[in-house]
């Protein structure tokens, strides 16, 4: 049987570092949780008990190697960063068990989900999507996944996030309102998951704006780290 041929070359495979290893992690795609801790969805003007935390995603190449200084988003004036604990999964299905959620998981990181605030806020309330607001170029910045088999499966422990050395996020991952393993086995009732996908579990309260210029530190204990800059 000949090679599939292509029209052109395809784009190389977006991947993540593991920690200590070198072998990457292949991305197939990134899901991301919205509104997964109460105190952030206050902060958003949402009642955390009227509406269960929601899904959206992020397209694969939206990764961002930690540490890399990155353009200040296009067609925002209003960019904003939020700390997430991501589950790197090594497996997956439909319909996955809760109890049974946390076998997939090859292992964590820290990551940032950029937002592009002012064409999130535009698109609610205009009752349009907001992929735009989240999935734009360089949006899903992430440390390295550090293997559950070494660290665990993390359910406390703090997650925070500095900008120029001032605390912004200080949050306790014991405060998500579905747990990692709540996350995955509501998501593959909507999806098939698989090996290579990313999962970005929310943000704590704290998320606020960045400018050019900016350096951006993250940390979740037991995890891991991420950080990146925002050119002039």
């Amino acid at each position: 049987m000949s090679e599939t041929q292509f029209l052109f070359a395809p784009p190389p495979r977006p991947s993540v570092a593991i920690d200590g290893e070198i072998e990457r992690f292949p991305v197939r795609r990134i899901f991301c949780v919205g509104l997964n801790y109460a105190a952030h969805a206050r902060e958003m003007g949402k009642d955390p008990g009227a509406e269960p935390p929601f899904f959206f995603s992020k397209p694969a190449d939206a990764v961002v190697v930690s540490g890399t200084v990155i353009p200040y988003a296009p067609m925002t004036r209003n960019f904003h960063h939020e700390i997430e604990l991501v589950a790197a999964l090594g497996s997956g299905g439909a319909n996955i068990l809760r109890t049974r959620a946390l076998e997939h998981v090859y292992g964590y990181a820290a990551g940032i989900d950029l937002t592009r605030r002012d064409l999130q806020k535009q698109a609610r309330d205009e009752g349009k999507p907001w992929d735009l607001a989240k999935g734009f170029d360089q949006s899903a910045p992430i440390g390295a996944i550090h293997p559950a088999a070494r660290i665990g499966h993390p359910n406390s422990g703090r997650i925070a996030l500095s900008v120029n050395g001032a605390l912004r996020q200080n949050g306790d991952l014991a405060d998500m309102i579905l747990d990692v393993a709540g996350v995955i086995a509501e998501l593959s009732r909507y999806v098939a998951l698989a090996a290579g996908d990313l999962i970005f579990t929310g943000t704590p309260e704290g998320v606020g704006p960045l400018v050019p210029g900016d350096r951006v530190e993250g940390d979740i204990a037991g995890v891991g780290e991420v950080s990146l800059g925002i050119a002039h």
